[in-house]
């Protein structure tokens, strides 16, 4: 089974370790993107889950200071070309109609950004970047920047004038525009603006009552816009207690009673989460969802939610 994964965070896991070991590389274990225990999406892990392409997220934390946040975003581009890109039969996805060119053994790698704080307020690092191959925007964390107000931000607001003009932007390139992280003021400003929508990791908010899942509203939006709605594995979003395979169903349920069966894909955060679900610890146990999935909706909606949606909308 062919799985397409929006959002993983190898990158910044790949970035902090680098940046720790500087001054101790006598001392300090290598971590490799090839085969490190400690990468979730490593890439033999990627080839024994069956993951055909994967989605790198660039993210800056807040915590950095503005003056090098473009910095730690050249750092993790370098890192997805000089790590990522040199495993064998890794293809670097520049366009996303490429995806379906892939061949047999080939994994696409699709770059992206999540959030607006490399770029600051300067659109020339936001066009190199693209150039660069970002595909795929993520306007916020869950703070606020100069662009939107993300979900952990109290003021509120929506997008910003220069928030427009990204947007503007990224639809002149066809760019997606990703809203998960975004607040409702944000969203609804996006989806009358964006052309290409979705949510890479987010869960549904009618199912478990957590600010970074959407309301049924938002996931009815983003059906009439022909986006997605891509599931996340972070058990926080999912429900309470020790979460299982299983309990991801009545997120798709709702999504589908939505009218949006054509619209889920997958988006795990693996690298980003700190707790996960069981029998999902890494991309290498992707087989043991498609059994649940295939056990429980059939094979061909298997197929639609682990990599044809996506193709379907995004990748013609």
């Amino acid at each position: 089974m062919k799985i397409i994964d929006t959002h993983c965070d190898a990158l910044l896991k790949l970035q902090k370790h680098e940046r720790n070991a500087l001054g101790f590389m006598d001392e300090q274990k290598p971590m490799r993107y090839l085969d490190a225990d400690e990468i979730d999406t490593n890439y033999e892990r990627l080839k024994e889950g069956g993951v055909k392409v994967q989605f790198f997220a660039i993210f800056i934390s807040p915590r950095i200071p503005d003056n090098e946040k473009w910095q730690h975003a050249l750092e993790q581009v370098d890192i997805f070309y000089n790590e990522v890109l040199t495993c064998e039969n890794v293809v670097h996805i520049k366009d996303l109609k490429g995806i379906s060119r892939l061949g047999e053994h080939e994994i696409g790698a699709v770059l992206t950004l999540e959030g607006s704080d490399a770029f600051g307020n300067d659109l020339m690092k936001l066009r190199t970047l693209i150039r660069l191959g970002v595909l795929s925007l993520g306007l916020v964390w869950n703070n606020a920047n100069l662009v939107a107000d993300g979900v952990g931000e109290k003021r509120g607001a929506g997008l910003t004038n220069f928030g427009r003009e990204v947007i503007e932007l990224c639809n002149a390139h066809g760019i997606l525009i990703d809203v998960s992280h975004l607040n409702v003021p944000g969203f609804d400003d996006i989806i009358g603006m964006a052309d290409r929508v979705l949510a890479s990791h987010s869960n549904v908010r009618e199912v478990h009552d957590h600010p970074r899942n959407l309301t049924d509203e938002q996931i009815e939006r983003i059906i009439a816009g022909n986006g997605m709605i891509n599931i996340v594995f972070c058990p926080p979003f999912i429900g309470e207690g020790n979460i299982v395979i299983r309990d991801l169903f009545p997120h798709i349920d709702r999504i589908i009673s939505l009218g949006g069966a054509d619209n889920i894909g997958i988006g795990s955060d693996f690298d980003g989460i700190a707790t996960y679900v069981e029998g999902l610890r890494h991309s290498g146990e992707y087989k043991n969802l498609v059994d649940a999935l295939d056990a429980e909706y059939g094979k061909a909606f298997t197929e639609k939610i682990t990599h044809k949606n996506f193709i379907n909308i995004f990748g013609r």
